[in-house]
């Protein structure tokens, strides 16, 4: 995608995220230096806490945009039986998750949020994905091989759990991997019009 004269800079410290927009052939930097704190209501639909943490991300960033940047903020969270899973803190809540998610379908909701010196989008992308009945020798070979302590649900789908343990998805592999790259590259072109 040409950019013409703008800059793309990701909020996002995640090589998922990296991977997919080089893989767009999207130009970009990273620069994930937000003063922004993960935390929202109780109360909060869980569905809509993606895009509050997303734009929180983009309204945290440590600095005034230029005239030329475009930022890409993102968030993602899975969702199953009306409760949100972020990332897990440790090993042992890793296993309680993918324990909670093992046999259930789940939701997987990403949100990415673009903003420049004038204006500012937000839109969400929800997939839904299957799990067979994972072991607890095969939850624990991941956990300790894998250590998915920075993904959302502590899996990964595109790593050995997802390999084994996913049986269906309805909707964009890359909204679960943590990037909705198609709305990315829409919204994009939008903000170049």
């Amino acid at each position: 995608m040409e950019l013409k004269s703008k800059k793309l800079i990701l909020a996002s410290a995640s090589p998922r995220r990296r991977e997919l927009l080089q893989g767009a052939d999207i130009q970009f930097t990273v620069d994930a230096d937000t003063s922004f704190v993960e935390q929202y209501a109780p109360d909060t639909p869980a569905e809509q806490i993606p895009a509050l943490m997303s734009e929180g991300k983009s309204n945290g960033f440590h600095r005034p945009l230029e005239n030329d940047e475009i930022l890409l903020t993102s968030d993602t969270m899975v969702i199953c039986d009306g409760k949100a899973l972020g990332k897990p803190h440790g090993r042992e809540e890793a296993i309680s998750m993918l324990r909670f998610l093992s046999g259930k379908s789940h939701s997987v909701v990403t949100a990415i949020t673009l903003r420049d010196k004038e204006r500012s989008a937000t839109v969400s992308d929800k997939a839904l994905v299957h799990f067979k009945v994972l072991t607890d020798n095969e939850i624990a070979y991941y956990v300790d091989n894998y250590r998915p302590y920075d993904k959302a649900g502590a899996y990964g789908i595109q790593e050995w759990i997802g390999y084994i343990g996913i049986t269906k998805i309805d909707g964009s592999f890359f909204t679960i991997m943590g990037l909705p790259i198609h709305l990315v590259y829409q919204e994009l072109e939008n903000f170049l019009k």
